[in-house]
Parts: C-alpha cells; structure tokens; sequence
C-alpha cells in the first residue's frame, strides 16, 4: 500500500507535496498507494515524525469514501505517542513508518496483511514497496532455501524471499534500519481450540453475524465492488450473505474452470443467482480461452511479475481488468475459508495424510535444492493470528488487484470469524459443515450445497502445460536458467519428465508441479 526510500539519520524535517511524503533534503520519500478505501497521514511532535498508509475502516453499512492526505500535522509528544499507539492498534491493514534525527528508521507492518511490503537496503538507504518489481535492482542472486519451498509446494511465511538482497516484512513485525537492515518478528499469536456447544447454541446465527461484522468494518461501495462467486463453498457463503443484506446491489464474478466440473460449476452458480437478488451483472471470464502459459501472458513475455503473484497470472488478470472495465473498485473473495474451518492431523489422519505429497522428491530438484529442503521450517515467522498458508495466498492475490486499480477484501481472514471457526466442534468444521448449512438455510438444493464433481483448476493447468508449458521448458533447456546454473533444477531429469509427458498419464501430483518451475524460472530470468 506503500512505496518509500529511507535514509537514516539525514534530515527528517517532512512535508507532503500533494503526491508524495519527502524530506528537506530528499533523501526520504514516501509515495502511498492512494485508492478509495486507504487512507495516509503524518504527525511530528518537533522529533519523531509517523507517516501511515492504512486501509480505512467504518463503523458500520457501507460507502464511499476518499484517500485523506495533507501538510504534516504538528501535535505535542502525548498526542504523537497516543496517534502512535492508534497506529499500533488498527484492526485493518497499515504500514507506519517512524524517522528522528540521529536515529534508525522503523517500519512496521499490522497484523491484517491484505498487501505484501518488500526491503531492500542498498548502500545507506532503505527501499520498500508492495510491488517487488520495484526493487529489481536489489535482487542480487536466488535464495536456494526459499526456491526449495516453491519449486516443491511448501510455501513458509517469513522474511526470506526467492531473492537474496529482498526481504520480506511480514505481519506485525517491524523493521529496524540504521545503514544494516533488521527484522524483527512479533511474539507468537495465541490461538482457541475447539470447544463444545452450549445447548440450544444457533452457530448459523453466530456465523451470520460474525460475516456481517466483517463486512461493515470495511468501506465497500457496492456499486464499485465486485463479489467473487466461483460457485465454491467459500465465497458463495460471502457473497449470497451479500446479496440478502442488499438485494439487486451485488455485483459477482468469477473464473469458468475447465474439465470435468465445468458444467456443474455453470449449472450451481447459476443456481445461486437465481436463488437470491444480485445485481445481475456477472462478470465471468471463461478459463478455456486464457491459458496461463499462452504467449500473451505477461509472465511468459518476460514482465516483472514476482513468483508470488498469482500462479494463473493470465486468467486472473483477464477477470481484473474485466472487472476494473466495469467500474469496480475492489473486490471480495472467500480467502481463508478454507483455514477457517481447517480439520487438524490429531483430529483426522486424513488431513495430516492430504500433504503428504508435497514432500515428494521430485526428480528434476537439483542438489542445492535437496539440500535445503531439510532447512525449510528455519526462519519462517511465528503463529500469526491470521494462518500463515492464508497470508501467503493473500499476497498472491494484491498485486495484480493493486496494479488494477482494484483493492482486495477478504472477510474469512476477520479476527471474530477466526476465533468462531477455532473453537467450532469437529462436526461443523469437518467437511466445510459450516459453509454447506449456511447455504442450506438459505434454500439452496443438494446440487448447491455438495459437488458431484470436483470443481478446480487442475483440468487447466494439464492443459496449459501441455500446450504451452514443456515449450517454455524446452526453450529453457536451450537458452539456460539461473535455476541450473545455482543446481537448483537437474537439467537433465527435466528433460526426461518433458518427455514422459507425452507418453504417459498425466499425474497431478507429480506433473503439475511443473507449473511452478516455469513461473520460478520465468521470474529469475526476469529480475535477474
């Protein structure tokens, strides 16, 4: 939500230009994200000056709102230290940033991360930005532990980034510069455990309240907001809640999957439209003809599209840009649903069993990688009260929101609806109980509420890395990678798999891992 570059210990004397946060001597500047839902400050007692770019809250309902902004304000050093504290304690997303005369620079990040913010020091100055494109310059080499992660499908939330020379600023952790750059992680967040329900307790109510909590703490102006309705359990909860609190208001989209759960997922969402009032403006971008490994995509071109931006970078930004044509502002989706009613390995082997895989030696990881993979758990961040794979997937998602000019808002990741979904008895957790009733009171029929078929995107990327994704890897067999030249991928292993995809089964599990080589590919050879 921020850019900045910091220099301590020059001159902090700050002014605001009408665009930008700057120093007297410009060797500080501060550019915010400036959308309808965020908002920036900046006070000074005379010492210590705070700039803040925040997403805005509301008491309740909904509306417009516009970005604040202005001179910074001159308060007394108890009202700096209660406008800090204020700061420190906002529910929503924020980046502050503290400067005094002969001191370090801090920087500090909340504990609702909806955008990522990336470091970089260079030399005696400080750059950050949500965009990692930004920082290019910065990205000095490839961090063989954080590429063990991605290529094997273990994300870990911490400060290490696929890039040595950028780091990562993670939730309520703050950063220290003073010419050498700091992280500092929080203590781990406290989290409830399941409990059991008091007799005659209407969770369905609870839940009903607790989503509608979430979306009143939020500007939304529903004519600007898109509510994303894949027809899944997660955001179908969201946006049908939605549309009963303000009929004919909301707008929804989505992304048409291919395969087997085409038609069904075509056949209940329009089950869900005609179920309740929408706005009936259905933005829908149709998957089979936006593949994310065409040549048009941007990733595939060679555009500075970091390795965190969404893996079908393609399709995903045909339903931005869609969605932005039609005058959206911002968009809601069912992030988080998932960890919301997540199962625990102690409670079912089953969901201790279902990531197995990702700890598959897959053939083509080359020596460096294998290497690392036993170090892959060190350094990441605490328990954050948001889960970390939740965190992870929210910073997928910003970017390419952001450079849409769209702002994301992702309810499940609420702190009330947290605490409810932790201490719900197994039954209502187990096989998303709670989103299927929730659909289920609403009238919906079993076609809504269960999946004859499964209703994903693995049917898209077979189709896409058969079509266009072993081309990719051919090329980068011919023309190289900083992959092979760090070990990080056998060349040779790889080419055996490009093969054996052309003569045997596809397997999910194994081959489809090969998404992820391109895009990791795709991006070092971009930012380096």
């Amino acid at each position: 939500m921020l850019s900045f570059t910091l220099t301590p210990y020059a001159s902090t004397t700050w002014s605001w230009t009408g665009d930008v946060y700057t120093t007297a001597d410009r060797a500080c500047r501060i550019t915010p994200l400036v959308h309808p839902v965020t908002e920036h400050a900046a006070v000074t007692d005379g010492t210590r000056t705070l700039l803040v770019v925040r997403e805005r809250q509301t008491a309740g309902g909904t509306g417009s709102a516009a970005p604040a902004g202005g001179p910074v304000a001159q308060v007394s050093p108890a009202d700096y230290d209660r406008a800090l504290a204020n700061v420190l304690g906002w529910p929503a997303d924020y980046v502050a940033v503290e400067t005094r005369p002969g001191h370090p620079c801090r920087v500090s990040a909340g504990a609702a991360r909806t955008t990522p913010l990336y470091l970089a020091a260079d030399g005696g100055t400080l750059h950050g930005s949500w965009n990692l494109a930004d920082l290019r310059s910065s990205a000095v080499g490839i961090c063989a532990r954080e590429a063990a992660r991605l290529l094997t499908y273990r994300p870990r939330y911490g400060t290490e980034t696929l890039f040595t020379g950028i780091r990562r600023l993670t939730e309520r952790a703050t950063a220290v510069f003073g010419g050498s750059l700091y992280l500092h992680y929080p203590e781990p967040a406290l989290h409830a455990a399941p409990r059991d329900l008091m007799p005659g307790a209407d969770v369905l109510a609870a839940f009903t309240t607790a989503i509608d909590n979430a979306l009143d703490a939020r500007i939304l102006d529903l004519a600007a907001t898109v509510f994303h309705l894949t027809g899944g359990f997660d955001s179908g909860t969201l946006a049908t809640r939605a549309a009963c609190r303000w009929p004919g208001q909301v707008m929804t989209g989505a992304l048409l999957v291919t395969g087997a759960g085409r038609q069904q997922q075509i056949r209940r969402r329009a089950k869900i439209l005609a179920g309740l009032p929408f706005a009936g403006n259905d933005l829908v971008v149709d998957c089979a003809a936006v593949s994310p490994l065409q040549p048009d995509c941007p990733r595939v071109r060679g555009e500075l599209i970091s390795p965190y931006d969404e893996p079908l970078y393609r399709p995903f930004w045909e339903l931005t840009s869609f969605a932005r044509e039609h005058g959206a502002r911002a968009l809601v989706t069912g992030l988080g649903g998932d960890e919301l009613v997540a199962v625990s390995p102690e409670e079912s082997p089953d969901a201790g069993a279902a990531n197995d895989h990702l700890t598959r030696r897959l053939p083509w990881l080359g020596p460096q990688a294998r290497a690392a993979l036993p170090y892959a758990d060190d350094g990441i961040a605490p328990p954050a009260p948001v889960n970390a794979i939740t965190l992870l997937t929210l910073e997928t998602t910003a970017p390419p929101l952001l450079r849409a000019g769209l702002w994301p808002v992702h309810p499940f990741t609420d702190p009330a609806l947290i605490r409810l979904g932790e201490q719900l008895p197994l039954c209502w957790r187990e096989d998303k109980q709670l989103q299927r009733r929730q659909l289920a009171s609403l009238g919906y029929d079993d076609d809504v509420c269960t999946l004859a078929e499964r209703e994903s995107f693995t049917w898209l990327v077979e189709d896409s890395v058969k079509r266009h994704g072993t081309a990719i890897l051919e090329r980068m067999l011919v023309g190289g990678s900083p992959l092979f030249e760090d070990k990080l991928i056998d060349p040779d292993q790889l080419r055996n798999t490009i093969a054996e995809i052309s003569r045997e089964p596809w397997d999910e599990e194994y081959h489809a891992k090969l998404l992820q080589v391109i895009d990791v590919h795709l991006a070092t050879a971009a930012f380096l």
